[in-house]
């Protein structure tokens, strides 16, 4: 048996070309170093960047041997899979983001030998007043026409611009052709997946130029992997509000859903499958099992399935993304709150369930 308690973990780095010092300056994120940060891996079981406990009786344990060793107590009772499900990111879009998409479950599978692909969410945590991303391809375009883009430079005349700002989740399904940024801080959750298949001419880790060849290589590629058909839309997320605490539903699908809440008294909740938790505000702590953790400014905690119950004092705004039982966590307190099955449709990809 594992003994539950709130798990810290060490949080990997991508240092890519587009990132700059806003998760450290912005977001107050402690232990960054002064150089760029595109990217801090918040809960990861990604190969690679694999994650480790650092705090309590199991501190140095990776996430993914935990993961294998106690997939009931981690995740959720029953669950079996070759790693933990989540993946999630704060994500410094001080320049803008390679044009790109992650292959979906299916082609995940059958082109890139992966156990499954990676649909995402961006939660917009700071955008400047004219900040936009690149998502989706035109209606009407086809893989000539978007090619020749591509390797134009030209995005904006295949794929559609919207506006960004503080608040707006975007859920991105795997297939969709995107990038955002620059001048956006983002906090993104997403499939444990680090399969991605880009348009530019440059690599992302160290903005070094691509041979034509190997540019158009990757373009083949992507195209492979595209479903044109794809459309996002922002949302503002929908609101459930109690006395002491606003609990927003940002984002939900089958993968995962994300909530924010503001809460100004303690918080005592209770789930059966794992939750990660990331602070939005002022440090605050939680408790569970006889076990007290303070989280900083822009940290996260793992919360095991076998916690069951923890709570959250005294007051705060925290990121709780998990993978959901969507009739029970989303559509049964959203359904009894009022909302209509449209408004929570627009939430993701959740209408296997309300048919």
């Amino acid at each position: 048996m594992m003994k539950a308690y709130p798990l810290k973990l060490t949080t990997p780095l991508a240092t890519h070309i587009f990132g700059g010092q806003r998760i450290k300056q912005q977001l107050g994120k402690a232990g960054l170093p002064d150089t760029r940060v595109a990217e801090t891996w918040e809960i990861s079981d990604v190969d690679g960047m694999i994650a480790s406990v650092t705090n309590g009786e199991l501190a140095g344990t990776s996430l993914r041997e935990l993961t294998e060793r106690y997939p009931d107590e981690m995740v959720a009772p029953g669950w079996r899979g070759p790693h933990f499900p989540l993946l999630s990111k704060f994500i410094d879009g001080t320049g803008m983001l390679p044009v790109h998409l992650h292959a979906n479950d299916p082609l995940a599978q059958q082109l890139e030998q992966q156990p499954n692909g990676k649909t995402e969410a961006w939660h917009i945590l700071w955008a400047a007043p004219d900040a936009t991303c690149l998502l989706g391809v035109r209606d009407g375009v086809d893989n000539a026409q978007l090619k020749a883009a591509l390797l134009a430079e030209d995005y904006d005349a295949v794929m559609y611009r919207v506006p960004v700002k503080a608040g707006d989740t975007f859920y991105v399904p795997g297939g969709m052709l995107h990038s955002f940024g620059p001048d956006t801080l983002i906090y993104e959750i997403e499939q444990t997946s680090n399969i991605q298949q880009h348009a530019m001419p440059w690599k992302m880790e160290d903005g070094s130029r691509l041979t034509q060849e190997e540019w158009e290589k990757n373009i083949d590629a992507l195209l492979q992997e595209l479903r044109p058909e794809l459309r996002c839309t922002p949302q503002a997320g929908l609101t459930l509000k109690e006395a002491d605490l606003i609990r927003i539903f940002c984002c939900a699908g089958p993968y995962f859903a994300l909530e924010r809440w503001q809460f100004s008294q303690p918080q005592r909740f209770s789930f059966n499958s794992a939750r990660i938790l990331s602070n939005l505000g002022e440090p605050f702590t939680v408790e569970a099992n006889g076990v007290s953790v303070n989280v900083g400014r822009a940290e996260s905690l793992l919360l095991p399935a076998a916690l069951d119950e923890v709570t959250l004092r005294d007051n705060g705004e925290v990121l709780i993304g998990y993978v959901p039982d969507l009739a029970a966590d989303v559509l049964q307190p959203l359904q009894q709150a009022g909302y209509s099955e449209q408004e929570i449709a627009a939430l993701g990809d959740i209408h296997q369930t309300m048919r």
